[in-house]
This record gives structure tokens, sequence and C-alpha cells, in this order.
């Protein structure tokens, strides 16, 4: 399979990527300084940020974040 992409869609590329890794260490930056109910429900965030990359960020930021309460 050869992919001929061009800089600037390398570029695009490169940054829509960035931005769901970004998404995806910020949810799990989060998760562990959130008090959730129980541990499992943190760890389960945790696996989803890791095991779906691209959703599982974005998931966690729309339906865990609201959650757990942030640790002082």
């Amino acid at each position: 399979m050869n992919v001929d992409l061009t800089p600037q869609q390398w570029l695009i590329l490169l940054g829509v990527v960035g931005i769901f890794a970004a998404l995806s260490l910020y949810s799990i930056w989060d998760a562990f300084h959130r008090q959730f109910k129980s541990t499992g429900e943190k760890m389960a965030w945790v696996q989803v940020s890791v095991l779906v990359p691209f959703l599982g960020g974005l998931a966690y930021l729309i339906f865990g974040k609201r959650r757990g309460e942030r640790i002082r």
C-alpha cells in the first residue's frame, strides 16, 4: 500500500492525530486526579481512553468527567 500525500495533507493528518492523542492523554491524567465512586469506575475510564484512543478521550470528557470529583 503506497500512500502519496502532499506535505499539507501530512500536516493536517498529524494535527488531527495530535489533537486526539492529547485528548486521550488529558483524559487519563484527569481521571487519575479525580475521585470516583469506585476504583473500578476510574480504571474503566482509563482503559477506555487507552484501548479506544480516538474516541475514548472524547467519551471521557463528555460523560466521565462529570462523574468524578476533583481531588484537592
